[in-house]
């Protein structure tokens, strides 16, 4: 393990363990990451005794800041490319009705046995005796190797003890693309009421790390079978199902947008455009209905999918912020270029679509690229190539119209200027009617043009324009 010390933080620490008479390991994700060949930036330092005092003095030799955090029994310092956290062995004890435990002082032992998983528990040690020395009691290594998230300790305890480790099992099987352990399974499906005690922000940060992995659905499927998607995200786990009516039936909404959530983490890391992808059918369940001439409709599920955005994000305490209003918004206009891309594209229909989606065409474009998930070959040669006239049909107008983010070349002050009026309904209708007539294309997007179509509105609506107005 020599050849993977080769920092020269490690030298430095084992150098200072023995003068100060301290026993010290890298323990948990860096020495995982060791064997899955990952790079690391993270250095956890478990010290034997008084992790904070070590870490004081390790700054003061090295002339580096420390950042205590008393109440978690940590310190942290940031040497050359490294972040180390220093933290002192514990062993641990909890109350049913908590998952802060009753900390007290332990050994490598008692430490490495309360760590989550197997291949979490790995340490190397830093000491002068054994320096370089893997010590791995609960054959984490072999479970790197088969690909397996397992406890150290039985599951159902593991996870009673502390139920946000049932999302982090979970997450952990999703970045690293392994399987649980069946019995750790077993005990999730046990203990899933148990996650009603963890904070929501910690859920919900697990939730992202898992929608941010290269194969979210693989998270999403654990999430469902193990039951806790119903507990943590009841309106996702209601899309799951087929229902069969006079020997019709719709497709399974669930594992449509886990495809979907697939499609579009190929193309883009953007954390809120995968949410898109989760929420784009969202509002299927509850606008669901069987017509029996027509089959399954869904009609409005955009609308009413756009208005479950908002509720949804504030459930789960993600930001009320412009992140929320843009998933809002693809939400609501999915649909829109699959309608283009079916029907005769019309530049007014273009130039509506670049208005209502201003910056977020190309994120609607990917999404609805995304939202693709037919297995014929045919439709999905058909669909393609209607979808790439739409896209070039949107450049042309765009380049040609300017829409996407389009100001009005008139502004209310102009209308209110131009008429000697003050702001009122006559301004309000002023304004829609030159919008509209820009997107229609009866004229076009510049401010000659707009203010004669405004002179000619105002005058219909029996307002004299001001005498000395200059067009």
């Amino acid at each position: 393990m020599k050849k993977h010390l080769q920092h020269p933080i490690f030298k430095h620490l084992s150098s200072l363990a023995t003068q100060s008479g301290a026993e010290i390991y890298i323990i948990g994700g860096y020495v995982r990451d060791i064997f899955l060949k990952r790079s690391s930036k993270d250095v956890d330092i478990l010290v034997i005794g008084q992790g904070i005092e070590f870490a004081e003095a390790v700054g003061k030799a090295l002339k580096c800041k420390v950042s205590v955090f008393k109440n978690f029994g940590t310190a942290m310092l940031r040497y050359q490319d490294l972040e180390i956290e220093f933290v002192g062995a514990r062993k641990e004890s909890y109350r049913f009705d908590s998952r802060k435990p009753i900390v007290e002082d332990g050994t490598l032992a008692d430490d490495q046995l309360r760590r989550d998983f197997t291949i979490n528990a790995l340490a190397i040690s830093l000491n002068k005796a054994n320096y370089g020395e893997l010590l791995d009691p609960f054959q984490g290594l072999t479970d790197l190797e088969n690909q397996l998230i397992r406890t150290p300790q039985n599951p159902a305890e593991t996870f009673s003890d502390d139920p946000l480790r049932m999302m982090r099992a979970i997450r952990f099987a999703t970045q690293l693309n392994f399987q649980i352990d069946p019995m750790a399974i077993q005990a999730i499906k046990s203990q899933t009421e148990r996650i009603k005690i963890v904070s929501q922000e910690r859920i919900s940060d697990e939730l992202n790390k898992i929608i941010l992995a290269d194969k979210p659905s693989i998270g999403f499927k654990y999430l469902f079978d193990t039951g806790l998607l119903a507990l943590i995200f009841p309106q996702m786990a209601k899309l799951h199902g087929v229902e069969t009516i006079n020997g019709k039936s719709h497709k399974d909404n669930f594992y449509h947008t886990l495809e979907v959530l697939d499609n579009i983490s190929q193309t883009s890391d953007d954390l809120w455009l995968r949410w898109a992808a989760i929420l784009h059918d969202i509002a299927k369940p509850p606008t669901k209905r069987f017509d029996p001439n027509h089959g399954w409709t869904f009609h409005g599920h955009e609308d009413k999918g756009a208005r479950m955005v908002p509720k949804i994000f504030a459930q789960l305490k993600l930001p009320q912020n412009e992140k929320m209003k843009m998933v809002q918004k693809l939400v609501q206009l999915h649909l829109r270029p699959i309608v283009l891309a079916q029907d005769q594209i019309t530049d007014s229909a273009v130039r509506r679509l670049l208005f209502e989606a201003g910056d977020d065409i190309d994120y609607l474009m990917l999404l609805c690229h995304a939202d693709v998930t037919t297995k014929n070959e045919y439709k999905m040669k058909k669909y393609r190539q209607n979808f790439e006239r739409v896209k070039q049909k949107l450049k042309d107008v765009e380049e040609r119209d300017q829409i996407r983010n389009w100001q009005p070349p008139v502004s209310g002050n102009d209308i209110m200027s131009a008429f000697g009026i003050k702001e009122g309904r006559e301004v309000g209708l002023i304004k829609n009617q030159i919008r509209e007539a820009i997107l229609e294309g009866e004229i076009k997007n510049s401010r000659e043009e707009a203010l004669n179509f405004m002179l000619n509105k105002g005058i219909e609506l029996g307002l004299k324009p001001v005498k000395d107005l200059k067009v």
